[in-house]
């Protein structure tokens, strides 16, 4: 297993994987620049020497097959704190080494919950065991970026009028909904965030592939999706969500973390001009009048359901209290 793989499934402090997986980035950058010199052990500080499983540096291999010390990393008080790691037996260090009785101390500086700009938010990511290592279907460690575009227009009947719900007596919402093909499951058309793509373009590119067939359009059949897409996606929008999300490809090493954006088209006009084909990964696609019976991919009937609270749509009939999600 990676030396990354066994990091990550340790990992109990919120952050941890993404610092890891910064890490193991160092290491590829150090690979291609052939930067492959094997560094001084560093001499032992006063505050070093207070933790003895500092004394003892570990010999570890980098991505150029070359000896490294692990020796640093251990040195207690973390750096601007009297905080002290829990100490490390040299025979204990590698992930790959079982230790059950490994309890680290939990700490963020409170700069870093200040929020600023630079740093993540205060969540707990990845949420929780999942009962699998490894990276499953998903291509990176950590957190995989992902993008929903849910669009959405009130049901109308035949003379245009919106048509509400005979119990509740709000308006039925509808959203443009796909039958995955890898599992049959109805879902928001959405899709992975390509390298250095902006959120906005994932949302758009992932819409007009999986709910208007793109890939397979003629230049000029794409230039005018293009166009009448256009207005939709540049007007003022809503964004859901963002953040973890439930999903059954997650791993303990490997996670979905998306942004789910509501387009509304308040007047219906723009999609009546827009035929739904289904392209990509997308079986099916079609309009599906929004309630609480929706059994959706992953966590997408909890976006719909924001999606409804934010246009005071039509989501169940019963009047008690909710359960939130």
């Amino acid at each position: 297993m990676p030396l990354l793989a066994g990091a990550l499934r340790a990992a109990a402090v919120p952050g941890f994987g993404r610092a890891l997986a910064a890490f193991s980035f160092s290491l590829a950058l150090s690979a291609q620049a052939a930067w492959c010199v094997v560094p001084r052990r560093p001499p032992l500080s006063n505050s070093s020497a207070n933790c003895w499983s500092c004394l003892r540096p570990v010999n570890m291999f980098n991505s150029c097959n070359v000896k490294f010390y692990h020796s640093k990393a251990l040195t207690s008080p973390y750096p601007g704190s009297h905080v002290e790691r829990c100490q490390i037996p040299e025979d204990k260090v590698g992930w790959l080494i079982e230790w059950k009785d490994y309890n680290p101390v939990e700490y963020t500086a409170m700069s870093v919950l200040a929020g600023p700009s630079w740093a993540d938010p205060q969540i707990q990511n990845p949420v929780g065991r999942t009962g699998l290592t490894g990276r499953g279907l998903l291509g990176r460690w950590g957190p995989n970026h992902a993008a929903d575009p849910v669009v959405t227009r009130w049901k109308r009947d035949r003379s245009g009028n919106k048509i509400a719900h005979p119990v509740t007596g709000k308006n039925i919402l509808q959203f443009v909904a796909i039958k995955r093909r890898d599992c049959e499951e109805w879902a928001i058309p959405g899709g992975m965030v390509d390298p250095g793509e902006k959120i906005s373009s994932t949302l758009k590119r992932e819409f007009e592939e999986e709910a208007l067939n793109s890939l397979q359009k003629s230049p000029e059949e794409k230039a005018e999706l293009e166009k009448q897409l256009h207005k939709l996606f540049s007007q003022e929008h809503f964004v859901v969500y963002r953040g973890y999300v439930d999903d059954p490809r997650n791993t303990d090493n490997a996670w979905i973390e998306t942004e789910a954006v509501n387009y509304h088209d308040e007047t219906g006009e723009t999609m009546d001009n827009l035929p739904l084909e289904a392209g990509d990964d997308a079986g099916v696609v079609k309009w599906v009048d929004i309630s609480e019976k929706l059994e959706l991919y992953a966590s997408h009937s909890h976006f719909i359901k924001l999606v409804t609270e934010e246009h005071g749509a039509h989501w169940r009939e019963d009047p008690g209290p909710e359960c939130y999600e």
